[in-house]
């Protein structure tokens, strides 16, 4: 069974290799351009309105590229984290309680504890608050892909775990989002949304095995979800857990639907999402800068609450719950693994810009610096923890 499991994973985490490296170029060539002349370019770029337009005024969506990507495109992706969610509650890793309970109390422990870091570095200011959700997220494209380029070195065990505890806690921020980050809501839109969702649910009932009615279905729920003041990304989500597992003939319309959008969102929505929301002008950026609360309190809940409650609740839960130590993983190893969880680029970002949304942009712009100085030492923590264990082992 762990074979089986091991394979199923080593595909999943190859898939997220080349997509971690190109989330990290995506993100350095906003960085460089945001700092040099071609700044302005990049700023009208991100402003460009996009306008669609259905039956002349009957239904009018004007946006500039920013929020595009940040609504339509991320729903995408949510709907592809609520196609893996769905795989992994009903026959991968989180199947059984067995299973699940270590990496479940893991990203549990790894959610609470940076919140309620932030929240105490950040006490004072009620706005600044709004951002306790920021550090509780980690980005699977960027720590697995870390892994892949440790090779040999990590154990596949860990490489579960690590897809286990991020997918959770994608789950997590799912609910985070749809509970605490939403603005004014229209009963009549979230009503038509709820009609939406049970018109998935009789595709579903119906054994409806087509991806394409769930896909269309989907849409008209976006757009319901938008206008409601919930974030739209939801109905992605919402969309996803409708679509069957199975076919009854063997089949996987939604093994089809993850296998087909992967290299879709790793090599495109993703890098984009990163391009256009981790520029950030570092110009005039201090040390007293860095040690403002919300970027403290986002790099502090990254690199050492996650590190206290992935670790934490996962010593509790093997030496008093009955779990297990991952397959012949080393507690160094593990540990490491459990830091590499700091690494939360692409959700915390995203909930950063709803956490703020509308408030004064040098927010924005503390929320990116202290996501990218967590994330980053969060990954060089890890990687030196992990090498230390291995050059251990070769010199044993």
């Amino acid at each position: 069974m762990l074979k089986l499991i091991a394979r199923s994973v080593n595909q999943f985490v190859n898939s997220q290799t080349i997509g971690g490296v190109l989330l990290a170029v995506a993100a350095v060539l906003a960085l460089i351009l945001s700092n040099s002349p071609l700044q302005p370019l990049y700023e009208t770029l991100l402003n460009t309105p996009g306008e669609v337009r259905i039956g002349g005024d009957w239904l009018v969506l004007s946006k500039p590229t920013l929020v595009w990507v940040n609504d339509l495109w991320m729903a995408v992706f949510f709907f592809l984290v609520g196609l893996e969610i769905k795989r992994e509650l009903l026959e991968g890793e989180l199947a059984s309680r067995a299973q699940a309970l270590l990496p479940a109390g893991a990203a549990l422990g790894g959610m609470v504890v940076p919140a309620l870091i932030y929240a105490a570095i950040n006490a004072g200011d009620p706005v600044a608050l709004r951002g306790w959700g920021i550090p509780m997220a980690t980005d699977i494209a960027f720590a697995l892909g870390i892994l892949v380029l440790l090779g040999s070195r990590v154990p596949t065990s860990l490489k579960i775990f690590l897809t286990a505890v991020a997918i959770i806690d994608d789950l997590g921020a799912i609910l985070v989002i749809a509970f605490f980050y939403t603005a004014d809501l229209s009963l009549a839109m979230l009503l038509a949304a709820g009609g939406g969702a049970l018109v998935l649910l009789v595709l579903n009932r119906s054994r409806v095995t087509s991806v394409g009615p769930y896909v269309i279905v989907g849409l008209i729920i976006w757009v319901c979800v938008l206008k409601s003041g919930i974030h739209a990304t939801l109905a992605g989500v919402i969309t996803a857990l409708a679509v069957p597992l199975s076919d009854g003939k063997g089949g996987s319309p939604l093994g089809r639907a993850e296998h087909a959008l992967h290299p879709w969102v790793a090599y495109g929505i993703l890098p984009v999402f990163a391009f256009a929301n981790a520029g950030v002008s570092l110009s005039g950026i201090t040390l007293s800068t860095l040690t403002q609360t919300v970027p403290l309190g986002i790099a502090a809940g990254l690199v050492v609450g996650k590190t206290v409650g992935v670790f934490g609740v996962s010593w509790l839960l093997i030496r008093f719950g009955g779990a297990q130590l991952p397959y012949q993983s080393t507690w160094l190893q593990f540990l490491g693994v459990c830091v590499l969880c700091g690494v939360g680029f692409t959700m915390s970002l995203f909930i950063g810009s709803l956490a703020f949304a509308g408030a004064d942009a040098a927010l924005g712009v503390q929320v990116k610096i202290g996501v990218l100085l967590g994330s980053l030492i969060s990954a060089v923590l890890a990687v030196l923890l992990l090498l230390s264990q291995s050059r251990k082992a070769q010199s044993a």
